[in-house]
Order: C-alpha cells, then sequence, then structure tokens
C-alpha cells in the first residue's frame, strides 16, 4: 500500500486534475489520516465538483472525523447530484440513527429499500423501528436500564451489521454476541479465537516502550473492527470487542467503543450492586 500511495501522489504532483486523487485519499483514510485525506479529496473535487465517488470518499472522511452534520450535508448535496444514490441514503440513515434520530433513519432506509430491496436493508429498518420503540419517556441524564440477559447488553446500542461482547481472560463470553451474516451467533468461536489478544498487545506495547494499549482498531473485506481491553472486574485481562461493516466510518466506530465500554462498566456496577 506504501508503495500504491507514493505511485498515486507522484502521479497527482504531475497531473492534479486526474482522478486519482480519489484512491489516493482512500488509502490514506485507511490508514487514519484522515486530515491528510479530506485535503486532497476537497482539491479534487474542486476540479471535479460532479464526481459522485469523490463526494462519497468525502462524506465518509467526514465521519471518520468525528463532524455527523459534515457527513450528512456532503451525501445530501450527492443525493441531490445523483438522485436515489444508495451508498448517500444509507450514510444519511447511519448518521441519523446514530445521532437518535430513527424517525429520519427509517425514513432515508425505507426509501433505500424501495430502490434497491434486499434483506439486508430490510433488518436495517426493523433495527431501527426496534431501537426506536426502546428509548424510553424519561430524563436526559437518566441511565440507561442494563438488559438482565447478558446475550442483549449491547442490543439497543448497536445498529445493523453490527455486534459487541465481552470476553474474559480465557475467550469465554461473558456478555454480548457476535453475529455471522446469517444471524447466527458465533460469539464462542469468535471468543475461542481471540483468547490471549490481550496479553499478547499488552506484552508488545510494553516491549515497544509506548504505554498501556487502549485499542486497536483493523480493517477487512467482511467488517472493520475495534479491541479494547474490558473495564477491570470479573473480565480482568479480558477483551471487549466491537464490529460492524466494512463502510462503517473508522471515527464513527471509535464513538461505538466509548458508548460499548461505558455499558460494560455500568452492568459490572449493577452486577456489584
Amino acid at each position: 500500500m506504501a508503495d500504491e500511495i507514493r505511485l498515486w501522489s507522484d502521479e497527482l504532483a504531475r497531473d492534479p486534475s486526474s482522478l486519482v486523487f480519489i484512491p489516493l485519499a482512500e488509502a490514506l483514510r485507511r490508514q487514519g489520516q484522515f486530515d491528510v485525506a479530506w485535503k486532497i479529496v476537497v482539491r479534487g473535487i474542486e476540479r471535479h465538483p460532479q464526481n459522485p465517488e469523490a463526494r462519497d470518499l468525502l462524506a465518509r472522511i467526514h465521519a471518520d472525523r468525528g463532524d455527523l452534520e459534515g457527513a450528512y450535508e456532503e451525501w445530501n448535496m450527492l443525493l441531490a447530484l445523483v438522485p436515489g444514490h444508495l451508498a448517500a441514503l444509507k450514510g444519511m440513515a447511519f448518521v441519523r440513527f446514530q445521532q437518535g434520530n430513527f424517525a429520519d433513519a427509517e425514513r432515508l432506509l425505507t426509501e433505500a429499500h424501495a430502490l434497491e430491496g434486499g434483506p439486508e436493508l430490510a433488518r436495517a429498518i426493523e433495527t431501527v423501528r426496534r431501537s426506536s420503540a426502546s428509548v424510553p419517556v424519561a430524563p436526559e441524564a437518566a441511565e440507561p436500564e442494563v438488559s438482565n440477559d447478558p446475550h442483549r447488553l449491547f442490543a439497543d446500542l448497536l445498529g445493523e451489521q453490527q455486534s459487541a461482547m465481552v470476553l474474559d481472560a480465557d475467550g469465554l463470553v461473558l456478555a454480548g454476541a457476535y453475529l455471522a451474516a446469517d444471524g447466527t451467533d458465533v460469539a464462542q468461536d469468535v471468543g475461542a479465537s481471540l483468547s490471549g489478544v490481550s496479553d499478547e498487545a499488552f506484552r508488545a506495547t510494553r516491549h515497544l516502550g509506548i504505554g498501556a494499549w487502549r485499542s486497536i482498531v483493523f480493517e477487512t473485506e467482511a467488517a472493520v473492527v475495534a479491541l479494547a481491553p474490558a473495564p477491570a472486574s470479573e473480565a480482568a485481562d479480558g477483551l471487549l470487542v466491537l464490529a460492524a461493516g466494512p463502510a462503517t466510518p473508522l471515527g464513527l466506530l471509535r464513538r461505538m467503543l466509548d458508548r460499548c465500554m461505558h455499558r460494560v462498566t455500568l452492568w459490572q456496577s449493577v452486577r456489584r450492586a
């Protein structure tokens, strides 16, 4: 990837009007260089303002940087440029879902489903509806009620193609679930595969002298995954695992990880009470 980035950078320097700015910015985004990727895309859009792929990429970079409204506005402009653009509809729905605006999220997903159909969007709509129905009428400062079923600890925090679970030091599942594409819970199998990861991360950071590890985020063709040390308790030396669809902006993934971490801390306090 480093060689490709260098080649794309050289080509863009030779020809500033080249569309190579799109794969270059995407590669930098995947490396977490959001500010550099943002600058490259903005300059590229100045020369190619009607390019849908560039607009979609800019929206995702906004989301990665934590600018949800900026992402929404960019996807909205893309929708005006290309009516019915599925990525724009899904992106806007995802932003609204993360903001707790379930009515808008459902409306956008329903529009996307009317264009594309398929079980994935249908499940996403059902997820939004369940989340909307589960929102209690209570003061904003009130803590959410923690489910008595550990299996559903993160159910109200997660959307379509998202899973979270807490593992102990031996890889045993303490709470949460990890759903495969067909809806099967494969948490026990995944947990067994990740046994010892927390110890390896601790040894690696100690060897490098860079301080305690806080989280690891990596991308695959099937998902983006975040790992973090589980809050201390019976999950001492354990692991919090969060997975989402491959198109999920990394900035949103990190915020979701923070929410799940808070939920684990709350769950442990309830169990100790």
